[in-house]
């Protein structure tokens, strides 16, 4: 249960809606980014897979960053940030609803679109957790039996002879090839997130030090194993100049492949994918937004919930906001850009704090990473939140911006209680 707990938060949006991006980037590899992803994200995850076996409690990186650095307000910012790339996530996954997968069905301007999904979310958010959770767990099915299919295509083209497999292994680029890998990385990386929210599931294992780890690794390893193979499919059916100019580049290879599967279908499947994405990251963000306020960290009123339903109206109309802005305002490849960016500086901190804790007696039967693992986590956060690799300057300002929020939500509580409290909040589990 826990490894497809972890696959499911894996799984998402990423690789239906920007394998074009990655393809504009690189021309026909696009496995290569979506490998070089893979193995920066399992450094990372080793640096996780420790960290939750020495502190088993449901906090994730404000958790690590506090027993580490015993800083209350660094502790805050990092908790703030992964709830903060939940929203850019959010708003990433609503434009993606507008493109042409939903064309399929009804055509309307992407920021209608977005706003309309952001808003049903929020919805469907207020109602409560467990509806949620139903939700996603009937599109997580949804969303890897699409790409299972995917798959089984590219499966039935190598053995008819069909496609050009050569064309997976050209690599077509506008500047230097260096950059451009690193470029269509940071949105390989994109699809790749959602391992770290594993760490949150360790109060529910029965065994956490010998299973999360084992889950932890099996899903980045089987979700990762899929992208390579949906990555390299749609290079050998699709000519990547197709791809790079569609909003849907799966439904491309769909169509490509001449199998009897209707377009409307699989447009289908891709938009509950998308939807997923979107549902799991409003969710979590605003338990996010409630339990910091209900800790005192930031203002009372963020803790306020629906008298029937329990559910915290405040925090989800707060974070709905947030979503709509940047939904409003940013591009697809930008709004990702933004999530990896923001997600980049807690990978950071928490492939530090994994190895400051050394200092620290592992208990018995809990996993160690070998110290080089980490420590290259760290170098290759830092290395990927250059701003050699990311497209636009506005990625930099967003992911500004929204820190800038955190730091005046905080200070205003400071300045209201006289005092400041540590923000490592334990976000509920689904």
């Amino acid at each position: 249960m826990l490894l497809f707990l972890v696959l499911g938060d894996v799984l998402g949006s990423g690789i239906y809606a920007l394998t074009g991006q990655i393809a504009a980037d690189v021309g026909g590899m696009i496995w290569a980014p979506f490998l070089t992803a893979f193995a920066l994200a399992f450094l990372t995850g080793t640096a996780y897979a420790e960290l939750v076996g020495k502190y088993p409690r449901a906090a994730g990186a404000a958790l690590y960053a506090g027993e580490a650095f015993r800083r209350p307000f660094l502790t805050f910012m990092v908790g703030f940030t992964v709830l903060a790339a939940g929203i850019t996530s959010t708003a990433t996954a609503a434009r993606a609803i507008g493109g042409k997968y939903l064309a399929e069905f009804v055509t309307a301007p992407m920021i209608v679109v977005a706003v309309v999904f952001i808003l049903l979310t929020a919805v469907l958010n207020a109602r409560g957790i467990e509806e949620s959770a139903r939700v996603n767990l009937v599109l997580t099915v949804i969303e890897l039996a699409g790409l299972l299919l995917i798959v089984g295509i590219g499966v039935h083209a190598l053995a008819t002879g069909a496609g050009e497999p050569g064309r997976a292994f050209e690599l077509r680029t506008e500047g230097p090839a260096p950059l451009a890998l690193l470029a269509g990385t940071t949105l390989a990386f994109y699809a790749m997130l959602g391992f770290e929210n594993s760490v949150n599931l360790v109060e529910e294992a029965r065994r956490p030090r010998r299973d999360l780890p084992r889950a932890l690794f099996g899903g980045m390893f089987i979700a990762g194993t899929v992208y390579l193979f949906v990555a390299f499919t749609c290079a050998m059916l699709v000519d990547p100049a197709i791809l790079s100019g569609s909003s849907a580049p799966l439904l491309e290879v769909v169509r490509a492949a001449g199998e009897p599967v209707p377009s409307k279908l699989f447009a289908a499947i891709a938009l509950a994918a998308v939807a997923n994405t979107a549902l799991m990251n409003m969710v979590m963000a605003s338990r996010l937004v409630y339990g910091m306020a209900a800790q005192g960290t930031i203002p009372a009123v963020f803790a306020r919930v629906l008298p029937h339903r329990r559910t915290p109206a405040v925090a989800i109309g707060f974070v709905t906001a947030l979503a709509v802005a940047l939904a409003s305002t940013g591009q697809l490849a930008g709004l990702a850009d933004t999530t990896v960016l923001l997600l980049l500086l807690v990978f950071f901190v928490v492939n530090i704090s994994a190895l400051v804790l050394r200092r620290e007696p592992a208990p018995p039967g809990a996993y160690r990473a070998p110290t080089w693992a980490p420590a290259l986590g760290a170098l290759s956060c830092a290395a990927l939140a250059t701003p050699l690799v990311h497209r636009e300057g506005t990625v930099y300002l967003r992911a500004l911006g929204l820190l800038a929020l955190a730091a005046v939500l905080v200070l205003t509580q400071k300045v209201v209680s006289g005092r400041f409290r540590d923000g490592a909040v334990s976000p509920p589990s689904p």
